[in-house]
């Protein structure tokens, strides 16, 4: 089948841990990463890459993983870190971070996109749209956006208003319109643009006070 025949043309034997991340475009909330070892004794039916599953067929996959996988570990980079050190080093921190963390250290990390973290302990390879190619990677990209997910649920609850639980965090038109209303709250990404744009609006209109 063509996704194993992908994973194991990098590494022949051993153990693969596929890794992903989910949250680079949202406003506000952390970056989430996971990596996965799976068991070949223990199947799983109808990985696929997140984005292109039902809310519903990710929580049922999102359990069955946690129960098959030899190994897996879900890590972040928090809003704070995501200011200072740019979204693209966060991401590639909360992954590194997410490999790490493995209770089980893989021989070979395969990574979704066309960068590799720094300073993994194992050898690794990046495979744009490696959630759609490689299953442990399709199962590290469902563990990290329903925790994501169940994430922003919560963040909803905390802040009312901004519709969080609906759009996850992302630019919608209903969110740019709620962080100029309501201002900006804790857990939104201060270096991003709009939300850097409402901050700076804000500092001209009290200065005019």
């Amino acid at each position: 089948m063509a996704y194993e025949y992908l994973e194991r043309q990098y590494c022949p034997a051993g153990l693969i841990a596929g890794v992903d991340e989910v949250g680079r475009g949202p406003l506000a909330g952390d970056v989430v990463a996971a990596a996965v070892i799976l068991d070949p004794t223990k199947p799983i039916q109808g990985l696929a890459d997140s984005k292109k599953l039902s809310e519903k067929k990710r929580e049922q996959l999102f359990e069955e993983i946690m129960a098959k996988a030899l190994s897996y570990s879900i890590q972040r980079s928090s809003v704070s870190e995501i200011d200072h050190i740019n979204i693209l080093q966060a991401s590639l921190l909360a992954m590194k971070r997410a490999v790490l963390s493995l209770d089980i250290k893989p021989d070979f990390a395969l990574i979704d996109g066309n960068k590799i973290p720094t300073g993994l302990t194992c050898p690794a390879e990046s495979i744009v749209k490696g959630d759609s190619r490689v299953y442990a990677i399709s199962a590290a990209s469902i563990l990290a956006k329903v925790t994501r997910d169940r994430e922003m649920a919560l963040a909803d609850v905390m802040y009312p208003g901004y519709g969080l639980a609906q759009h996850k965090g992302y630019p919608t038109s209903i969110h740019l319109e709620a962080i100029k209303i309501l201002g900006i709250t804790p857990i939104h990404r201060r270096s991003f643009k709009p939300v850097r744009d409402v901050l700076n609006l804000d500092h001209v209109q009290t200065e005019l006070l």
